[in-house]
């Protein structure tokens, strides 16, 4: 299980980089945001996404002890969406040890 996680959350860090690489060379990212708060589906997605970034924040709190770490990763996250929380999640699963099961990820960090 935890190498099957390892290889999913793997592949959403490199898909993120790939799709905001080619957005980016596609159109810069401020050129847009002239014409996209006109439409409602926008609005709505962007409300959904941040819902799902600060319910994922609140799983990091908590597993943080460091109210530091916290803001940071609350910062990370607003910012950088599925790329923080992709690598947030792996540093987790890279810090199990061979005998913790992937579900310890979900418990608080000691």
């Amino acid at each position: 299980m935890k190498t099957l996680l390892k290889v999913l959350y793997i592949g959403i860090f490199c898909a993120m980089v790939w799709v905001t690489t080619w957005a980016q060379s596609h159109e810069p990212l401020f050129a847009c945001l002239r014409r996209i708060p006109q439409d409602p589906w926008f609005i709505a997605t962007l409300f959904d996404t941040y819902f799902a970034f600060l319910a994922f924040w609140l799983w990091v709190v908590f597993r943080e002890r460091n109210a530091l770490l916290k803001v940071f990763w609350f910062a990370a996250i607003m910012i950088l969406g599925n790329l923080a929380m992709s690598a947030y999640v792996l540093m987790q699963l890279f810090r199990l040890k061979p005998e913790q099961p992937a579900s310890a990820i979900l418990m608080p960090a000691r």
